[in-house]
């Protein structure tokens, strides 16, 4: 019998669940995405806990469980995410500023422009935050954030969207995401910058941590 080779990648907390960031699979020709999950979760039985909230990436890609697997594929399993010239789409490890956004969507042409801060609150549930630790899975986060744009030009002509979203340990007060939209008239500007925050939200593989005096959780796997 033929065979292929898969690689999957854990983040967040499909990876505390599995306990390693990436390792092969050996399938049948002609697994499905589906296939390979319950392979996946017979060998790391831990991730089961998670199966409903679980999202599956084939080749930066969301894809459906019956979706063929081709040999030599990497495959990442996406938790719910925490939830740009327009062209600045970036995932970094350093503190933010706006002016690279605003700079970004900026020119002659454009008429309004908005922006959108998301800093670390000191206070989530009523329970003092310590920290928050954010995670990515950047050449997908990336690409999802340039399709964000695309969406939004498509929905509104003109419209130039930036969006960079910072990884690692963050305090509160500190930027976890700057995102700048432009367009020839600010109606259009203002509805872009909304459609961009709530889709980053929805769709791009950044993950948060969020510690407070009662322990550490994953953002977003809620009952």
């Amino acid at each position: 019998m033929s065979t292929i080779s898969v690689t999957v990648r854990y983040f967040a907390a499909a990876r505390e669940k599995a306990q390693c960031s990436s390792e092969a699979f050996t399938l049948p020709a002609g697994a499905t995405v589906g296939a390979l999950l319950s392979a996946v979760y017979t060998k790391r039985p831990a991730l089961k806990s998670l199966e409903k909230h679980l999202r599956v990436a084939v080749d930066e890609e969301f894809a459906p469980a019956e979706l063929p697997l081709p040999d030599g594929v990497e495959v990442a399993l996406i938790p719910p995410v925490a939830g740009g010239t327009s062209g600045l789409f970036r995932v970094v490890d350093r503190p933010l500023t706006l002016a690279e956004v605003v700079d970004a969507v900026s020119g002659p042409g454009q008429g309004g422009l908005v922006t959108f801060s998301g800093a670390v609150r000191a206070v989530s549930k009523g329970k003092a935050v310590s920290h928050l630790e954010y995670e990515a899975y950047p050449p997908m986060a990336e690409k999802q954030m340039a399709r964000i744009a695309e969406e939004a030009r498509t929905k509104w002509p003109g419209t130039q969207v930036a969006i960079v979203h910072r990884v690692g340990r963050l305090e509160p007060g500190e930027l976890a995401v700057v995102i700048a939209a432009s367009a020839p008239h600010r109606k259009e500007a203002f509805l872009a910058c909304e459609w961009a925050i709530d889709r980053l939200k929805e769709d791009v593989p950044i993950w948060k941590k969020e510690t407070t005096s009662d322990g550490a959780v994953w953002v977003g796997l809620g009952p």
